[in-house]
């Protein structure tokens, strides 16, 4: 279910590039992703993600993590011990165990759970050897006042990200798409990324699977700027 969720949505900030701030209403986050073709980013993903989950029987522990060294924004859970993570960016296909040295290949690109500090580190194996990806610790129960907080500092704060550019990503076995601004990024697992501007946005968000109205691509293309590098 993890893998199907991540391959089926994609991962983006739309909402926030069109002067939204995204809502957490499950009803909202249906029609959204589920109906219409559109993706959203972690506190979406993770609550449609989790209410499938919940529906099922599974017992979920919502959790907050820190992403490198920003505030903990960052809306994950865990699931029978195990970290469950659809809407970092795009980036995992498959449930993460909690078991400290623990290895998951994520679509070509492994990944590793640590123990540091009464913590658990999320890291991703690059050239140089393993970088952190975000950290959290087990047993804090988030309400929902808490990432409905995060969720408006993410979308709003100029020192977020997300709220400075667009962000779009896909992941499948051995290639992973991303779009951040106008570089358009292709990587495929074991070799260098292959990076390009795009100028016809509407053409490589279809290619996302995303499609928007002539309006909102209108919006976003006269507000996109160079910068580029955002972290999910």
């Amino acid at each position: 279910m993890h893998e199907a969720h991540v391959r089926a949505i994609p991962f983006e900030n739309i909402d926030v590039m069109l002067g939204r701030v995204p809502s957490l209403d499950l009803v909202d986050i249906q029609d959204k992703m589920v109906r219409s073709r559109r993706g959203g980013y972690c506190y979406e993903h993770q609550l449609l993600f989790t209410a499938v989950l919940e529906r099922l029987g599974y017992a979920v522990s919502r959790q907050m993590s820190r992403v490198k060294t920003g505030p903990r924004t960052h809306f994950m859970s865990v699931v029978d011990d195990q970290l469950v993570d659809v809407g970092f960016g795009a980036g995992k296909l498959h449930p993460m165990p909690l078991v400290d040295g623990a290895v998951v290949d994520q679509a070509g690109w492994p990944h590793r759970l640590r123990r540091e500090d009464g913590r658990w580190v999320l890291e991703k194996q690059v050239e140089d050897g393993w970088e952190p990806q975000h950290a959290f610790e087990t047993g804090i129960e988030q309400r929902p006042v808490d990432y409905m907080a995060a969720n408006y500092y993410v979308a709003t704060h100029e020192r977020s990200p997300f709220s400075r550019q667009l962000v779009v990503m896909r992941l499948e076995p051995g290639l992973s798409r991303r779009l951040v601004g106008r570089e358009f990024t292709v990587e495929r697992a074991g070799e260098k990324p292959e990076n390009s501007q795009v100028d016809d946005l509407g053409k490589t968000l279809e290619s996302l699977d995303i499609t928007l109205t002539d309006r909102e691509l209108s919006h976003i293309g006269s507000g996109l700027g160079t910068e580029s590098g955002a972290r999910s």
